[in-house]
């Protein structure tokens, strides 16, 4: 078996995205799982340009017996943040533009996610709220 996981775009415009992504773990977990595919975000309406990334704006999630590392994608993966295992919060970044992709070499724009300390039962309800680039 695997996790039963679901990945769903809530709205998708010109500046920003909304994505949620759920998990409910049978012990396997997530491997650096692309989550985040910038490529396959909505064109910009104006000059049908491609996104090329994204600044985390807001998170919002809650984790039970589980933690998670979001990560930017690149030839050597960054940290883009971590979220702490049994735990409830949102955190909002959009004052400041939100966090950017740091990574060197190879990135890619995409955000992956890696579950840690997963076991069967363990879940994840997240709410992503990113500002686009071009």
């Amino acid at each position: 078996m695997a996790d039963a996981v679901t990945s769903t775009t809530l709205s998708d415009s010109d500046r920003s995205v909304v994505i949620q992504l759920t998990n409910t773990s049978d012990g396997s977990g997530e491997a650096a799982v692309n989550k985040v595919d910038v490529s396959s975000l909505a064109t910009r309406s104006t000059d049908s340009a491609t996104c090329t990334g994204v600044r985390l704006a807001k998170i919002v999630y809650s984790t039970f017996g589980m933690s998670i590392k979001l990560l930017w994608d690149a030839t050597t993966n960054t940290i883009c943040w971590d979220l702490n295992a049994d735990y409830t919060t949102d955190e909002d970044f959009s004052e400041f533009g939100g966090i950017r992709n740091t990574s060197g070499s190879g990135k890619t724009g995409d955000i992956l996610l890696t579950t840690t300390g997963h076991s069967s039962g363990d879940s994840y309800v997240i709410v992503l709220t990113l500002f686009k680039e071009f």
